[in-house]
Parts: C-alpha cells; structure tokens; sequence
C-alpha cells in the first residue's frame, strides 16, 4: 500500500498492553512477551486475567516438552507479562495498547473511551478487529492519528501473518511505530486499506461460502469438494473440514457481513450454512471423495475463478499490492501459491476465463486487472529514499526473502538506483519478516543439475556476484541490517557491506557444505579477510551456528545494538561514513572462547587431519567443544570441504577479486558432483544426506 511514510527514526514500542485475556488476547500477549516486550494482559474481572495467564501456560509448557523453549526461557516470558485487573488500570505510559475483545462496536468503542481518559498522548490505541470499519472505531477512540487497526491470524503464537490497517486520519509515525512493533514479532506484514475483509478474508470468507453452495446444489459430497480443493489449492485442509476447525458461526458471520458491506448477495450464507450453525452442528464431511471429472472440474472452475475475481477486485481498490495478496494467502492460510501465482500456473487465459464466470455469477464486473495477456509479475525488492539514506528491502519473507533470479535482478536494479543518486550517502539493506536472507532458493539448483543445465548455475551465481560487486565497490557507505537469520547467500550479501549492524535476534550460518557445495557469493573469502584464516575455517567449513555475541566476537557483526537502538545506530554510521579498514583479517575480540578455539583447532597444522576426518593430536575428543567440530566436519561432503578449505587458503594469498574469480572458477566442479546433487536434494525432502565422496 503506498502513501505512507514508514521511515526509521522513531521511538521504537516497547511496552504494550493487550486489552482481553482470551485466546486471541492471551496469544497476542504471549508472542509479545516471547519477543521481549513488556506486556500487561487486561481483562475486566480477576478470573478473566487469570485464564488467560493459564491459557498461555499451557501453550509454553507443552513447547517445552517438544524443545521449542527451555524452563528459563518459560519462566522469563511469564515474567513479562503482568495481569492487570481493568481497563482503567491500564499503565499511563504505555507505548501501545491492543484492544482484541469481542466483534462488537459498542464494547470496543467503550473500551476505547476509557483508553483515551487513562493513557498519555503518545500511546497508540490499536484494534485486533477481523471486520469492523477501523476508521469508523478510530473516530470513536478519541486520538484517531493515534490508532491504527490490526489484524492477528489465529494462533497468534504460530501464524507469522497480521495485517495493519491505518485509518484516514492515522499519522505517519503512528503506522510506522506498529509496522516496526509487528516486525518484531517476527510477523509477515501487509499494510491495507481499510475496507470490508482487508486482504485475506475478503478472498478467503467468499471461497468458503461458494463451497457451501457448491454442496447446496448437489455438485458433490463435503468430501469430494475438501478432496478437488485441496489438489487444486495444494494445502492441507479444504474449506469444510477448515470451517469445522474455527467454527461454522465465524464462516457464517463473516459471509453476511461481507454480503451487506460490499452489497454483494452472492456472499449471503448458504442455506446449508445457516442451519449447520442453527442447529449448532459441524459439517458431516465423511469419507466418500468420489466424484465425475465434470463435477471436479465445476468444483475447480468455482474455487478458482471465485478467488481470481476477488484478489483482482482486492488490486483494482488499491486495497494491497498483489504481492501482498499472494503474501497473505500463503503466511496466513498456508496456501502452496497465492491466487497471483495460481493464475500464471494454470495459464492467464484460462485463469481469465475463470474468473470472468465467477464474476458473472456475483454480478459484478471483471476487475480491470485482468485485462492483460501477460502473466503477473512480482516485485520484492523495494527502494525507499529518504534524507541521505536509501533503504532497501528485500521484501519475500514468505519465502525468508530467499535469492533467486528475479529478486537479485532487482536488487541489482535498487542498488543502481541508489548508487546513482546523488542525494543518497548512505544504503541500508534490509529483510521483511523474521530473516535477513535465508540464503538461495536450493531447489533452483536442484532442478538446473537434473536438468544438466549448469550454465544457468554459473549465470546466476555470476550475476548474483555483480550485484554483490556493487555494494562492495560503492561510494556509498552500505549497512546490512542483519536483526535475523542471515544463512549462506544472505550472510555473503552482509558481508559485502561496510557494516552489519545486529540485534539479539540475529544468527549467522553458512550451511554449505553439509549440503554438499561451499558457499559461493563470496563466503570462503570475506569472513577470512575479516576474521582471519581460522575464523573463518570454523565459520564455514563446519557450518557453525554463530549468534549475535560471537559473530560480533567475530567481527562479522560490526554493531551489536539493543533493537530500540537501531535506528540512531544507523543515523550515526550514517554521519560517520565508510570504515577506515573494512578487511582487518582478524577476530574484533580475539580473546573471545570461540577466536582462541577457532585460532587453535583449525591452525595451518591441524588441516591436513581435519579434512581427512580424523581428530587433530593434542586435542581431546572428551572435549564439548572438539567432539561438536568433529561431528560437524563427519556430516560435511568430502569434495565439499576441500574446496572450501582451498578457496579460504587462497584469501590469504590473493586480492579480493582474485579470490572471487576463484569461487565461480571452482562452480562446475563442485555442481557436477554427486555429493552437491544429494546434500541439496536431501535438505529440500528433509532427510540427512549421504555422501560417498564422488
């Protein structure tokens, strides 16, 4: 969505309080609390609070017993939630305040009145609302450049999706103080207008309707139609066994109210629909998924053409971007493709005429935007200017922004932009959701070895070092925002910056070689110049998992900041200018545990044992920390860690460029190993690989 300024610069949200202590709220609260939050948990009575402080756990204490969290870590997230009994009680200087009671507009405009007489002028009041106007509750808060509309998806714990509804009169700090609030979670984040549905509900409420009618009229069972949907959708529940899951009441409340507000009587509920939740039923969905090829394919045709005529009719509004429409479907229901992606899978022609029929059927016009004979195309690199700084984002976090061709195309394209502007003195680079870059998309090389096609391999790979190329060349001064997982690809971009800045939530990996290649955008070369030859050796040829104290220790993260200090960090790098010496070649903290172990274990003498898979003499294999390296190096592929050791040797011996000219020289000969072909496939089916060293 576009027209808002979501600059950095701004107080950072640190304490917030969730008003209501059910299972939307107690799930709101606990995420907060998980992501170091202060929390405060509101409820009108005692016993309300103290449900939902149960509530939330049971939650942690069954993610204990599956190793998500340990007691500690349990114990620390409930103590930074405290229970506060009436709204009235709200702490005053509260940064943010999430209202997430009932649907109901008089209650939360009540809850609102009190909020308004008891918080300072700077909190924001914000509504977790599915459907209610938020402009229309914004006028009613009392402060409406202070509110904003949310959108959790349910459990608020789990699903990484949330939708942030700014009102008309929502100021530009304001949004940009609970987008940055919402990133913090961890949360996928898609800005919209404020219209009936937002994104996902407004495609996703009227595809579980059309189910119901497609049943009302005969066309199939309950479970022939959950069977068609689910191949043709490719997830894992189809619409009535998803309906028997949240509740009947919620399809059927949510299709009547998009039926009055968007004046669209095809959305009334089903007959069908209204007497299961009469009746107070779930649907009998059974067993018998037989049906006729023409009864599958009206079911197809419907499901289909329903959610390509309202995603198109969702763009025509400028409610979001496509992107974004795509994004919701597949971080909020959990769909393989968005309906975008859909409609260039199946054919625009055919997705056209599908849409066109539902269109016809809903009595409403084709959305302009498929009027086209081209397939869609997706941007995910975004380029904001403002003052000095160019921030760029790569913005593909249902994907963990994963590098493949069209993002580093267009990253590339941002990169120029930015360099060529005069204005600009300073690039950020940046990554939506919970990851920097989660490295390179595998099943891209997955497909071009079985296709023997490795041409397209070294392209890529080639292309991708330009665009690295120029970061590393720019007379700007370049900033890596590392606050999440940077693994492989997406760590070599960092490094290709003057300056990573972290946060607590940062971890560094490169992965490489345990699944069968090196790291090949620069990693066998720029950690060596950075933190030395056996640094980098433990970094990459063990794959080692670094968080934000050792890769600071390290000297691969440059500026180790609390998360509310990023942005005057940036502001002051940005006064400050390129570094006098990017490539110091050694650890920032030398006396670190990890650099003394790194500068011992993988010294000049102990390699040739190493790569030969043997325990170097003079250390114990009783040792925690030799036993782990040893492990480690058994689980790497042999060719793998050779040259990956190699290419490292020769960043000491070598200009940059000479070594970078290495990497792609090395390329065929590590893809057209068998061992490349197994590591990559056996982490794209979720297996352990086994190597035999050919």
């Amino acid at each position: 969505m576009e027209g808002f300024d979501l600059g950095l610069f701004m107080q950072p949200v640190q304490s917030v309080a969730i008003i209501g202590a059910g299972n939307m709220g107690s799930g709101i609260a606990q995420k907060t609390a998980q992501e170091e939050f202060d929390v405060q948990m509101v409820d009108r009575e005692a016993q309300w609070v103290e449900r939902g402080q149960s509530i939330i756990a049971n939650f942690l204490s069954e993610a204990v017993e599956r190793r998500i969290f340990s007691p500690q870590q349990v114990e620390d997230i409930q103590g930074r939630i405290a229970g506060v009994v009436g709204t009235e009680n709200t702490a005053k200087d509260t940064d943010l305040v999430i209202e997430a009671v009932f649907e109901d507009f008089d209650i939360k405009t009540a809850v609102f009145n009190t909020l308004n007489e008891v918080c300072g002028q700077n909190t924001i009041l914000a509504s977790n609302t599915s459907s209610l106007s938020v402009n229309d509750l914004a006028k009613a808060s009392g402060r409406p450049d202070r509110f904003v509309g949310l959108h959790f998806f349910y459990h608020p714990a789990k699903n990484r999706l949330v939708e942030v509804i700014p009102g008309e009169d929502s100021s530009d700090e304001t949004i940009a103080r609970t987008v940055q609030y919402c990133r913090g979670l961890g949360k996928v984040v898609i800005l919209c207008k404020d219209r009936p549905g937002f994104v996902v509900n407004r495609f996703f409420v009227p595809w579980l309707n059309e189910a119901c009618l497609l049943l009302q009229e005969g066309i199939a069972s309950a479970a022939a139609i959950d069977a068609v949907a689910m191949k043709a959708f490719r997830i894992g529940m189809g619409p009535f066994a998803l309906m028997n899951l949240t509740g009947p009441p919620i399809a059927l409340h949510s299709t009547d109210y998009l039926a009055e507000q968007l004046e669209t009587p095809r959305y009334v509920g089903a007959e069908n629909l209204r007497e299961m939740v009469e009746a107070g039923n779930q649907w009998d969905i059974g067993e018998d998924i037989e049906c006729s090829e023409d009864a599958a394919q009206t079911i197809r045709t419907r499901l289909l053409g329903q959610v390509f005529a309202v995603a198109g009719q969702i763009v025509d509004e400028e409610i979001c971007s496509l992107e974004d429409v795509d994004r919701g479907a597949k971080v909020g229901l959990r769909w393989a493709r968005g309906p975008f992606e859909l409609a260039n899978r199946l054919g625009i022609d055919e997705a056209k005429v599908m849409a066109e029929d539902y269109c016809e059927l809903a009595n409403f016009p084709l959305p302009s935007v498929w009027n086209r004979e081209d397939v869609f195309d997706f941007n995910y690199v975004d380029l904001d200017i403002r003052d000095s700084i160019a921030t760029i984002t790569i913005n593909r976090p249902e994907a963990m922004n994963a590098l493949n061709e069209t993002v580093v195309g267009q990253l590339g394209k941002a990169i120029d932009a930015a360099n060529s502007n005069d204005s600009v003195k300073t690039i950020v680079l940046d990554g939506a959701g919970k990851a920097f870059v989660a490295g390179a998309d595998v099943k891209f090389f997955v497909d071009k070895i079985r296709a023997d096609s490795f041409p397209d391999i070294y392209d890529f790979t080639a292309d991708g070092h330009d665009v690295l190329g120029k970061l590393e060349s720019s007379s700007k001064t370049t900033i890596a925002l590392t606050t999440g997982l940077s693994l492989g690809g997406g760590l070599e971009l960092a490094l290709s910056c003057d300056y990573r800045v972290g946060t607590r939530k940062t971890q560094f990996r490169f992965p490489e070689t345990s699944i069968g290649i090196f790291p090949g955008l620069g990693g066998t070369q720029r950690p060596a110049r950075i933190s030395g030859i056996p640094a980098a050796r433990w970094a990459v040829l063990a794959g080692n998992f670094m968080d934000a104290k050792t890769a600071t220790d390290l000297g691969l993260v440059t500026h180790l900041v609390d998360v509310t200090e990023v942005d005057s960090t940036i502001l002051e790098i940005n006064s400050t200018g390129k570094p006098d010496n990017k490539y110091p070649s050694k650890p920032t903290n030398p006396d670190s545990k990890v650099a003394q172990f790194a500068e011992s274990f993988y010294s000049d003498k102990n390699m040739p044992a190493i790569l030969s898979g043997k325990c170097p003499e003079g250390f114990d294999l009783e040792d925690r920390n030799v036993s782990r390296q040893i492990k480690s190096l058994s689980r790497t592929a042999p060719i793998a860690l050779r040259m990956a050791s190699d290419l490292i040797d020769a960043a000491g011996q070598t200009e940059l460029g000479d070594g970078l000219a290495k990497e792609l020289e090395n390329l065929e000969g590590i893809f057209s190993t068998s061992d490349a072909l197994e590591g990559l496939s056996a982490l794209i089916e979720g297996r352990k690989p086994t190597y035999q060293n050919l």
